[in-house]
Parts: C-alpha cells; sequence; structure tokens
C-alpha cells in the first residue's frame, strides 16, 4: 500500500491542481479502488521476508457482475495493460467515478461475450456478502468480550480516537486525542511501516487499559469496516445514530452519506445504483425509486443509520 501511494502521489503531481490534499486524494483513490474491486486488500500478508508483514494490496483478475438492470459492472485489473477487453468492446466501457460499467445491446448475451474474454463472473451473492444480521447492543457485547480478553496493554503513543460525543455530521471533527477521556472507543494506532492500525481501545482518564486489534483473527473483513460498524452500533447504542441525507432526484433518489460506510454496504450501492458528486457529503450515490426502499431499509436494519428528513 506505501508502494502503491507513492505512485499514485507522482501521478497526481503532474494534474491539474485541486483544492483537496493530495495524501487525501489518494487515499479515496485507493479506497474507491478497493471497494470497486480493482484491487484486494489482504492483511496478515507473509512474504519472502518472515519479518516482513501486514496489509497489501494485490491486483484483483478481471472479473465482471451483472447489475439488476442487464448493465455489466466491471472489476480487475490486467498489469502492464491498460484494458483487458477487445478494442470494439473496450471502446463501450463507460467510466462512472472510478467504475467501469459495459450496457449490453439489443438481444446482445454480454455475459457470454465477457465468459469468451476469460473474465471471471461473480455472482449477486458472493459479491455482496456482508456480516451477518444482529442488534447492535450484540455486536459490540461480542467485540467488548474480546477486548476484555486481551492482556493489560503499554503505553500507546500518538493514538488517536473517535470522540462519540461529537456530531455525527462532522467525520473528521470527530477524531481526537485522547484526552483525559474514559471507556471503548474505536481508535487508530501507529506502526513503523504502513497507515495506522485500526483498533478497539478502552482508556482510564486517558491512559489505554486494553487494546483489540481489528480485525480479529479468521476476520474476512478489513480493520476499517470492522472499525466503521462498530462506530455506528456505538453511536447507535448512545442514542446518537449516524444519518444520511435522502434527496428526490428526477425520477430517482440520491442518498448523501457524511461518514464512512463499510465496504460490503457500499459495493450494494455501486451495484444497485451509481455513485454521483458528493456535495457536502463523504460520498453520494443514486438509485432508482425501487432499489432507494429495498437499501434504505438495508441501512437501517444492518448499519443502523437514521435519515434526516427528505431534502426535496
Amino acid at each position: 500500500r506505501i508502494t502503491l501511494r507513492a505512485a499514485l502521489l507522482e501521478c497526481l503531481r503532474h494534474l491539474s491542481p485541486d483544492e483537496t490534499p493530495l495524501s487525501d486524494r489518494i487515499d479515496t483513490i485507493i479506497e474507491g479502488l478497493i471497494v470497486g474491486g480493482d484491487l484486494l486488500e489482504l492483511h496478515d500478508v507473509t512474504t519472502v521476508d518472515p519479518d516482513v508483514k501486514g496489509t497489501w494490496v494485490f491486483a484483483a483478475p478481471p472479473s465482471y457482475v451483472v447489475r439488476p438492470s442487464g448493465e455489466i459492472f466491471l472489476l480487475g485489473i490486467v498489469p502492464d495493460q491498460d484494458v483487458f477487453l477487445p478494442e470494439l468492446m473496450a471502446s463501450r466501457i463507460s467510466i462512472e467515478g472510478l467504475t467501469r460499467v459495459i450496457v449490453p445491446g439489443p438481444g446482445e448475451d454480454l455475459p457470454a461475450e465477457l465468459d469468451e474474454q476469460g473474465l471471471q463472473r461473480l455472482s449477486e451473492d458472493a459479491w455482496l456478502k456482508s456480516p451477518r444480521k444482529e442488534q447492535p447492543e450484540n455486536l459490540l457485547g461480542r467485540f467488548n468480550r474480546q477486548l476484555t480478553e486481551q492482556p493489560p496493554s503499554g503505553v500507546v503513543n500518538d493514538l488517536t480516537i473517535v470522540d462519540s460525543e461529537r456530531p455525527v455530521t462532522y467525520y473528521r471533527g470527530r477524531w481526537v486525542n485522547p484526552g483525559d477521556r474514559t471507556g471503548i472507543f474505536v481508535g487508530r494506532r501507529p506502526q513503523d511501516y504502513g497507515a495506522p492500525i485500526w483498533c478497539l481501545v478502552e482508556l482510564g482518564v486517558g491512559a489505554v487499559v486494553r487494546l483489540l486489534d481489528l480485525p480479529p483473527t479468521k476476520s474476512r473483513w478489513r480493520g476499517c469496516d470492522e472499525a466503521w460498524h462498530l462506530q455506528m452500533a456505538i453511536d447507535h447504542c448512545r442514542r446518537n445514530p449516524q444519518i444520511y441525507r435522502r434527496w428526490h432526484d428526477g425520477d430517482g433518489v440520491r442518498f448523501d452519506f457524511l461518514s464512512p460506510l463499510p465496504e460490503w454496504s457500499q459495493r450494494r450501492f455501486m451495484i444497485f445504483g451509481r455513485p454521483v458528486p458528493s456535495e457536502r457529503s463523504l460520498m453520494s450515490y443514486r438509485l432508482s425509486a425501487e432499489a432507494a426502499e429495498i437499501e434504505e431499509r438495508f441501512l437501517r436494519e444492518r448499519l443502523w443509520l437514521s435519515r434526516m428528513a427528505d431534502a426535496g
């Protein structure tokens, strides 16, 4: 991931200027490529050097998912090639942010053509697999038990945590130093090489009592996904749930999110809708009215989010 960030940083230096800091743009691009399936992020990877471990990013093999509309959602990267399809088919690819879509023609069996090109078809169920449904109190209880099983922690320098008392409408503003806080918090701790490690931490008057790195052993989810899901549960149980905005957008519906969504939730909006430029939000998607009702129920039941009043 460090090497990838360095390469993207060099590329962005030669592009048109943007008000967003380069480091933030790079992280946004990498996150989008991972969520969209072009990159695979694996943790606890062992390399040829047994002393070098951590989270690594790999190119995903060329694959596709059929959207409910019949459109084809492409994912994957072929090393040293710009595209992995014949020129005529590649010219039909529509770029939507960091995602690629092909619309089939009348009577065209596009999946069969992609199969012939060696692409792997991913089922909707496999692509959209998510954690089992459970109540936020149960999720917190499960992770808190794992936290209590950890040995007492030593000093953790430069730890940052999410302050659950701060407004859910400003995600970055919720990240603070421990100060003299007491309780259980989602946090991040630095490491010698790579991005800070996500964790669940117990504090006593600002001092670290116990610490559980995320993701837990054998989890299939990324550390950030576990952390964001846990914070949603914490906020809900504190009766201060995270929120989203829902707008009428022509014959469709637009969703604006003010806090990050776990990878498995973002993919649902990529498949059933389309990403759109965000305004006063971290990310936005446009869905059909029918899909919006289903996905809104998913947001409420699986992420415990609450909706602001319709804005239009």
